[in-house]
Order: structure tokens, then sequence, then C-alpha cells
């Protein structure tokens, strides 16, 4: 339960952060989180939104951990895509990419499958 804890207080603190940055100030966001690799865009305000989401979905996590927990599942499964999908064809191509942002999914993405409840959800 305090893993779990711990990894709703991160997204609270990071996804918050980055989901005002990028719905209210896309063009910030572009060169803060997005590294500059992509222009600012609408798209932008979509994916705060999504941040949002899993911002507000963390802090009732910290009072139902467990029930709660399926975001977790979102975010490996949008992540490992994000970086399949976007990262790794970048990195082949030559192409801008939020290195940052590509980091930090990285280290998500090979820290959530051991926190993810697997063994409650199988039940």
């Amino acid at each position: 339960m305090i893993a779990l804890r711990i990894i709703y207080v991160l997204n609270i603190i990071v996804a918050g952060q980055i989901a005002i940055s990028a719905m209210f100030n896309p063009a910030r966001a572009a060169t803060t989180t997005f590294g500059s690799a992509y222009p600012p865009t609408e798209v932008m305000r979509l994916v705060g939104c999504l941040w949002l989401g899993i911002t507000v979905l963390s802090i009732l996590g910290l009072w139902k951990p467990i029930t709660f927990s399926p975001v977790l599942l979102l975010q490996l499964v949008y992540k490992g895509s994000w970086l399949l999908v976007v990262a790794l064809p970048a990195i082949r191509n030559d192409a801008p990419f939020p290195t940052g942002m590509a980091i930090f999914f990285v280290i998500w993405v090979l820290a959530l499958p051991f926190l993810i409840p697997w063994s409650t959800w199988l039940k």
C-alpha cells in the first residue's frame, strides 16, 4: 500500500503540474514538457486533460489505493505505447521527440509492472 501511495503522490505532483501547463499554456508546455519537439497545438490541451484525469484519480487513490490502481495500468499501456509508436521510431529516424519525457516514461514503464496489484485483480 505504501508503494501505491508513493506512486499516487508522484502522479499528483508530476501529472498535475504538467496538466495545468498543457491545458492553460500549451506554448509553455511545448518547450518545458515536450522539449520543443512539437509545436504548441490543441492536442497538448487534450493530453493535459488526460493528465488531469490521472491526477484526480491519483488523489482518490491516496484513500483507496487498490480501488484506483487501474489508473496505473492505463499509464503502463499509454506510456509503453507512446514509447513504441513515437519515441522508438523517432530515435531510429533521428527525428525530434521529447527526450526528457521518454526517459521518464521508460522509468515508469519499468517500475509499474512491479507496483500494480496484479494478484488482487486476478482473484
